[in-house]
């Protein structure tokens, strides 16, 4: 691994491949400020969703291969041995950043489409145990949540919490137009709102929500009092939200949009941040 990863890592650099392993990759997380130790599930580069700034290349529609559950917990014990007790931090990590922040399931797919989603939760909690990883360090799960109602998801989901976690809830878009425009997305805006309450009901759940400009256009009025709109009946449904993480365009797309595709104005991401103050949620803001 060590060979593999002869670099410094950076924020702008997400290789799943860096360390050299098949589901076990570290980033330099520009939101965390710290190490994220990402577990990509997704090895075939199939998504069931094509959001239009994915940073994934060669992404086809699908779901992922079986789990090797062995190799997982040989890759993901053996990297957090080395980065809590072995070098990997001062050797491969800008000193503002040497600190592991989070074990994150995220990688080049939709995790909650691998069959062994449950199972994976559980041996996140094992190697935790095995490596003594503080208890402060988050397990995340990023996730579109289109895949929440399913049973084997929620228990999975339910197990994620108690060690830690977080869901992170992708909703970029809040009308069913949006979704389909950005993310290639067929769903329903009252599917969603049940996903995310069912994800909000099992563990700390927030909503990041990424925005950019289209073919030299900010988000359209429309949609922006839609997704105001949305969080205003999550709200007044009782779903016990987080906050909302609102984030923009830092690395490239490889999707055929790119070109279409530009970062917004930091001024814009923090005029949804206030908004979304207002109606009495934290807003976290990543330009």
């Amino acid at each position: 691994m060590s060979e593999a990863l002869s670099s410094r890592l950076t924020v702008t650099d997400h290789s799943r491949t860096s360390a050299g392993l098949r589901y076990v990759y570290p980033v330099v997380s520009r939101r965390a400020g710290g190490v994220s130790v990402g577990i990509n599930l997704n090895t075939n580069n199939a998504c069931n969703w094509r959001c239009i700034y994915c940073q994934v290349p060669d992404l086809t529609k699908g779901a992922p291969p079986p789990v090797d559950m062995e190799q997982l917990q040989r890759e993901l014990v053996g990297f957090l041995d080395q980065l809590i007790h072995g070098d990997f931090l001062a050797t491969h990590v800008p000193a503002e950043a040497r600190r592991l922040n989070d074990i994150a399931l995220s990688g080049n797919g939709e995790p909650t489409s691998a069959r062994e989603f449950h199972e994976v939760i559980e041996l996140i909690g094992l190697a935790r145990q095995l490596v003594n990883v503080p208890e402060a360090v988050k397990t995340i799960l990023i996730t579109n949540g289109s895949l929440m109602h399913r049973a084997n998801v929620q228990r999975g989901v339910k197990q994620l919490a108690g060690i830690n976690g977080e869901v992170w809830f992708k909703i970029d878009r809040a009308t069913e137009a949006g979704m389909r425009r950005i993310n290639s997305a067929r769903i329903s805006m009252s599917r969603v709102r049940s996903n995310l309450a069912a994800a909000a009901r099992l563990c700390p759940t927030w909503i990041q929500t990424c925005l950019f400009a289209l073919d030299g256009e900010h988000p359209t009025e429309t949609e922006y009092q839609a997704y105001i709109g949305f969080l205003r009946e999550c709200l007044r449904e009782g779903i016990a939200l987080r906050g909302v993480l609102l984030y923009g365009l830092a690395r490239q797309s490889f999707q055929p949009e790119r070109s279409r595709l530009e970062p917004l104005p930091a001024g814009v991401l923090n005029t949804y941040a206030q908004h979304i103050r207002a109606l009495g949620l934290e807003a976290k803001v990543t330009a």
